[in-house]
């Protein structure tokens, strides 16, 4: 069985900050921290913890498999040509990190590689502050688009997008 992605991009210059930027300031009320990974650090000890998350939030991903060793996934994520630790955002309630929006750099496009927040603090809009802030990220690497894609039974992640202002890929 052959499944058909669903990819979706955004116009970064049409995105309007201003309506997701009340998530961001919900977010900080109920004592969420939003930081980079940059800001944090881009230590071992941070990548191993990033691993570790993004391992937990895939595992709700449709027909995901098994996820990367911790050697795979720091080659192909910490040593990719597109790797900023400043388009790495993690969400911390605490010193525990409940969220992550890892965002690449590929020329004239960012490409959003994983958005997830574990279980126990979906719905409270922890994704899409994330998300809003990689934005700013894209903005800074003066991208003009943002490329994502899910697997078409990932409803949620595609509804949170679209919300967003994402649409179909032009391929």
């Amino acid at each position: 069985m052959t499944v058909h992605w669903v990819k979706l991009e955004l116009d970064v210059a049409a995105f309007d900050a201003p309506r997701f930027e009340t998530y961001v300031s919900r977010c900080r009320a109920d004592g969420i921290r939003l930081a980079t990974l940059a800001e944090l650090g881009d230590t071992p000890e941070h990548r191993r913890a990033l691993y570790d998350l993004n391992k937990e939030c895939s595992a709700d991903i449709p027909e995901r498999g098994e996820f990367y060793s911790f050697e795979e996934y720091a080659e192909r994520r910490f040593e990719a040509a597109g790797y900023d630790p400043r388009g790495v955002v993690i969400a911390l309630d605490g010193e525990t990190w409940v969220g992550m929006a890892a965002t690449s750099v590929h020329g004239d496009f960012v490409f959003n590689e994983m958005t997830g927040v574990r279980a126990g603090y979906r719905g409270r809009g922890i994704a899409i502050a994330m998300k809003t802030l990689g934005l700013e990220f894209a903005k800074r690497c003066g991208a003009a688009t943002v490329r994502t894609f899910h697997h078409p039974a990932n409803a949620s992640a595609i509804a949170m997008n679209r919300r967003m202002g994402f649409v179909d890929a032009q391929d």
